[in-house]
């Protein structure tokens, strides 16, 4: 599996590494990526029983969806366990998820570990702490990054700020930018409140045939309509 063969789209969902019995409802809930986790879903003692147990998350044949496993972080000594135990998998991950990036040297080490003949595994690198944002740029331009996610809990936990939209927006429209700069996606979910203005937008924009129409009192055309029916669509492929 390489990681160009099935592009990673917005909806992910992340199941526990050690909850076997949920790996083929995870895979099968109509997300576009699964991911298994053996990092913060999984205690210290049970590091080692995760990682055993997540082989069997890729051993499904022919998966509906692209399937991913989030290690831990390279700054500890379970994170390199983990690369250990990636590389000897018989069933492979499509894309490995990286926690607590602050360099691309994360994504460098990810990628010398796990690349091998025929198989060359997407790394996505999960950004969420305040270093990580002083070097976006560098990071964003690794050249083995297939995409960011926002860690907006750990983000918010370490510049003891809130999770609402007022108090992350720097963050958000900076990874964004960034991302875009580089020409790779960002991940980060909507929250409820986005998901329903947008449908709201999209009903207007039926009702009014397409033109140019008011939401809220906020004029809305053609660019507003595209970017809510985006979401929608990503948050309708939910679980």
């Amino acid at each position: 599996m390489t990681s160009t063969s099935r592009p990673p789209g917005r909806a992910w969902i992340i199941t526990p590494g050690l909850h076997q019995h949920r790996f083929v409802s995870a895979q099968r809930s109509g997300a576009a990526v699964a991911v298994v986790d053996i990092e913060d879903s999984v205690a210290l003692p049970d590091k080692q029983t995760a990682r055993t147990a997540s082989e069997a998350f890729f051993a499904l044949t022919d998966p509906p969806c692209t399937l991913g496993i989030r290690i831990n972080s390279l700054t500890t000594v379970e994170g390199f366990k983990d690369l250990i135990a990636l590389a000897a998998y018989t069933a492979r991950a499509d894309l490995i998820v990286v926690p607590k990036v602050e360099s691309p040297r994360d994504v460098e080490l990810v990628a010398a570990a796990l690349d091998a003949d025929g198989y060359t595994p997407g790394i996505w690198a999960l950004i969420e702490s305040p270093r990580a944002f002083d070097i976006l740029p560098a990071i964003m331009h690794a050249p083995r990054l297939g995409g960011v996610v926002f860690g907006s809990a750990d983000y918010a936990a370490s510049v003891r700020c809130g999770l609402d939209w007022d108090a992350l927006h720097y963050a958000r429209s900076a990874l964004v930018n960034a991302a875009t700069a580089a020409n790779i996606p960002a991940i980060d979910a909507p929250t409820s409140e986005e998901i329903a203005r947008a449908r709201a937008i999209v009903t207007a924009a039926d009702a009014s045939g397409g033109t140019v129409t008011a939401v809220d009192g906020q004029m809305c055309g053609t660019p507003f309509f595209e970017a809510a029916r985006a979401i929608i669509a990503d948050a309708d492929r939910m679980p």
